[in-house]
């Protein structure tokens, strides 16, 4: 067998290694089928991959007098070297078991080996539509095309370059795993895997649409999971096939209930365990191809306050902790509207002696309770978007340095009190004490509504503000799934994992499930 590179673009000679993207064969639409001559279908194929200075066409001969002509395509920046080794291999399967020596191949041998009795290979697959074949080379496959042959050879690539397994870096435990997920679809379902050894651990494959066709995966515990609930998330599923996905918040976004609330209605997650934990009790895992992170539907207001680390420590730390994060929780979302309300509104709620040392530091200040703490707000949360978007070896620095000096300054400058530097960074302080981030942004956005309420009406304006959050919390619903269940409905038998957790004899003999009401 004899080669010659040709190609489009520019000039290619050496493969070059680099991060692959496994999938599933693409599956054409049919209209634009293989046909037996070669240069029609390379004609279409070039037009389509024009101006792709990494797209190689290497074309080459085989045969008696080497007169049978084949084309082998694929990306030179996805496609790594053992792969065209492979390729080799594998067609060599057809000298071995057919016909001997391999200058007498012709292209019926060709034709009734892979047809017939196929390659020994597991990674070789047969593909009959050019916009398959368009799919699989643009996923990091190489596509082999005959002349006289209406079908090609399909060959995934054998290594892919990813990160490698290291400790989660958002949720990192002091007890527990230390695994996290990577951004290669096939490691993460094998970690899930690994823990999880039933035939009842089901893995559904989804491709989406646009331009990127990332492959996307879900699975769920057959037994467990409430059907209805997933029929439901089936069918929200299917807006993913007339879309670009890039990350699984693509997915979360597309799946949720409601879009303008500011409460997340999934958990994310890149710990297994977690999944893992999820799926025993009826959940539904997300996972998508590049991303590093795994989505838990559904997602319940009260399951944003635990952690991993609850079920690996003893029943009343864990119960302590898990009642810390409720208090922080409270902390984070009305501290800076009390502390309004109260100076503003309600001095004879304060007692005489607070109450004097508010009116001390407060004497001289230019601005109301209402705008000083808007002001400090502010400063916070700049500075705290600053250090997560610089470099993490500065980041850190820069947000506490610059807390403490524009905390220092606003004080000797007499435009904010030292009181409202510390009730600013105890609100700080509190919402990074809750292990779900996305629950703490809901609490950023919240936090100023109930600011401008405690402003204008005091004590009543923040009862007005709770009510209006606790009547939307009520409403909501995560996949069919009440979000405040089971607070509301009410299930008492389901609050000895939400208010405290019951001793681990308990409650692994009986495991909660998911209820759709």
């Amino acid at each position: 067998m004899t080669t010659e590179n040709g190609h489009t673009g520019a000039n290619t000679q050496e493969t070059m290694p680099t991060v692959t993207q496994s999938g599933p064969v693409g599956s054409g639409n049919g209209e634009h089928p293989i046909t037996s001559i070669l240069e029609d279908n390379l004609r279409y194929l070039e037009s389509v991959f024009d101006r792709s200075s990494d797209i190689i066409f290497m074309h080459w001969h085989y045969g008696p007098e080497m007169k049978h002509k084949a084309c082998s395509i694929y990306y030179s920046s996805l496609i790594q070297d053992d792969t065209i080794n492979y390729m080799k291999i594998t067609l060599q399967d057809l000298v071995t078991h057919e016909v001997g020596p391999g200058m007498e191949i012709g292209i019926e041998d060709v034709r009734f080996f892979f047809e017939q009795h196929g390659p020994s290979g597991k990674k070789v697959q047969l593909v009959s539509d050019l916009d398959a074949v368009v799919s699989s080379i643009s996923s990091g496959q190489m596509l082999i095309l005959f002349d006289e042959w209406n079908q090609a050879l399909s060959f995934k690539a054998q290594s892919v370059e990813t990160r490698q397994v290291n400790e989660p870096v958002n949720e990192s435990v002091v007890q527990g795993p230390r695994e996290s997920t990577v951004e290669n679809l096939q490691k993460n379902l094998g970690l899930l895997r690994l823990r999880l050894k039933t035939p009842k651990f089901k893995i559904e494959l989804m491709s989406g649409g646009g331009d990127t066709n990332t492959t996307v995966a879900f699975g769920y515990l057959e037994g467990k999971v409430d059907t209805e609930m997933l029929a439901e998330f089936k069918k929200r599923m299917e807006l993913i096939k007339t879309v670009d996905v890039l990350e699984t918040s693509y997915i979360e976004q597309l799946i949720e209930d409601s879009s303008y609330s500011p409460f997340p209605q999934h958990r994310y997650t890149e710990r297994t365990d977690m999944a893992v934990a999820g799926l025993i009790i009826g959940k539904i895992v997300v996972l998508v191809q590049g991303t590093g992170g795994m989505l838990i539907c559904p997602g319940l207001f009260t399951e944003f306050f635990q952690s991993s680390e609850d079920y690996y420590q003893r029943t009343v730390i864990s119960t302590m902790i898990r009642w810390l994060r409720i208090l922080a929780f409270i902390i984070a979302l009305s501290l800076p509207s009390i502390y309004i309300a109260l100076s503003t509104f309600h001095p004879e709620l304060i007692p005489t002696v607070l109450l004097l040392a508010v009116l001390n530091a407060r004497e001289g200040l230019p601005l109301p309770a209402f705008f000083e703490a808007l002001l400090m707000e502010f400063f916070f949360e700049l500075m705290r978007e600053a250090g997560v978007r610089l470099p993490r070896t500065v980041g850190s620095a820069v947000s506490i340095v610059g807390a403490l000096i524009i905390g220092d300054a606003a004080i000797s400058a007499g435009i904010a009190s030292p009181i409202m530097v510390i009730v600013v960074a105890l609100t700080g302080i509190a919402s990074f004490s809750i292990p779900q981030y996305g629950i703490a942004i809901a609490l950023r956005i919240l936090r100023f509504p109930l600011m401008l309420s405690a402003a204008l009406l005091g004590g009543f304006g923040m009862m007005i503000c709770f009510l209006f959050i606790l009547l939307h919390l009520c409403k909501l619903r995560s996949l069919g799934q009440p979000y405040m269940a089971p607070l509301a409905p009410f299930r008492l038998v389901e609050l000895r994992d939400i208010i405290m957790r019951i001793p681990l004899k308990r409650l692994l003999r009986n495991p909660q499930k998911m209820h759709r009401q």
